[in-house]
């Protein structure tokens, strides 16, 4: 089959090249995300992306914008109508939204650890977060303590030390021996569970499972404190 002439190609744009940088995280991590992988896929020669891009971390910013944008249509938009009543809901479906996307870019998390920029569309979901809860009828100092309470979470996703890998298995006495020099409470329960109670859940948590339970405490907790402003 003949190639494509440079005619022919598709125009290099913006779009296209965070396109195709998503397409390639997706696929291979950010490892396999390259100035010359990415060339490579788009057809160009690698200075072809610098008039777009100065360099990868304005790419990996591309990403970032992208991605908000993808949760924005995901959870419906972001709107900040709500009441006293409805926020709650409304915030937790947004988020929950918000999860949907990340966990089909399982990447993006390290991408926002690894940059500082608030880019456009991330913005705006904060800022409509904040305006959720102000039309709730939530003190500013209230909403100010609840997004430092929910942290990584209203982003979908939240930081954490996975010491139980994929859940798949439970540890040996080994593997309890050598958590417990670094780990002396944790292991403890384990033990526990493994040979005391070994039909607990309590070891062996589903990621999901686990993510809305933490995110209904929080949200509970706030609508608790917002309750006893009100009194």
């Amino acid at each position: 089959m003949p190639q494509r002439s440079v005619a022919e190609r598709p125009a290099l744009t913006r779009e296209r090249v965070v396109a195709t940088a998503m397409s390639l995280a997706d696929g291979g991590g950010l490892d396999s995300l390259t100035m010359r992988r990415l060339a490579e896929e788009l057809g160009v020669e690698a200075m072809s992306l610098y008039y777009h891009f100065p360099n990868k971390n304005a790419i990996l910013d591309g990403l970032l914008e992208r991605t908000f944008a993808e949760i924005e249509d995901e959870s419906g938009g972001f709107s900040t109508e709500a009441s006293g009543d409805t926020w709650q809901q409304a915030l937790r479906d947004r988020i929950l939204g918000a999860r949907r996307v990340l966990l089909r870019h399982p990447w993006v998390p390290a991408v926002m650890e690894s940059r500082s920029t608030l880019v456009p569309t991330m913005a705006r979901y904060i800022d409509a977060n904040v305006g959720l809860m102000r039309s709730g009828g939530l003190s500013h100092d209230l909403i100010h303590h609840a997004m430092h309470a929910l942290g990584s979470r209203q982003y979908g996703f939240s930081q954490e030390l996975t010491l139980d890998g994929d859940g798949s298995s439970s540890p040996g006495d080994q593997d309890l021996a050598r958590m417990a020099e670094m780990v002396p409470h944790l292991a403890a329960m384990l033990q526990e569970v493994v040979h005391d109670d070994p039909e607990s859940t309590l070891g062996w948590c589903d990621d999901q499972t686990e993510f809305e339970f933490g995110l209904d405490i929080l949200l509970d907790g706030l609508a608790r404190r917002h309750a006893a402003e009100e009194h």
